[in-house]
């Protein structure tokens, strides 16, 4: 399973730089579509939406600078 790994990260190495771009646009999207998510999963009761957008905002930078 690790080699699969391996070789999957040498494929994704090889992919244009401009392919991993994404605009503010598209970013702030995809942060959207987690906190909406989020507040889904509790029945968008109780919680606090500010919470859920800096989770979201941490999580999708995260899989982000994974990517880069």
């Amino acid at each position: 399973m690790a080699k699969s790994k391996a070789v999957s990260t040498e494929r994704n190495s090889k992919a244009p730089v401009a392919s991993l771009t994404i605009s503010a646009e598209e970013r702030r999207r995809m942060i959207a579509e987690s906190a909406y998510y989020r507040a889904e999963r509790r029945g968008f009761t109780g919680g606090d939406p500010i919470e859920d957008w800096l989770t979201a905002e941490a999580e999708i930078e995260g899989r982000l600078n994974r990517v880069h």
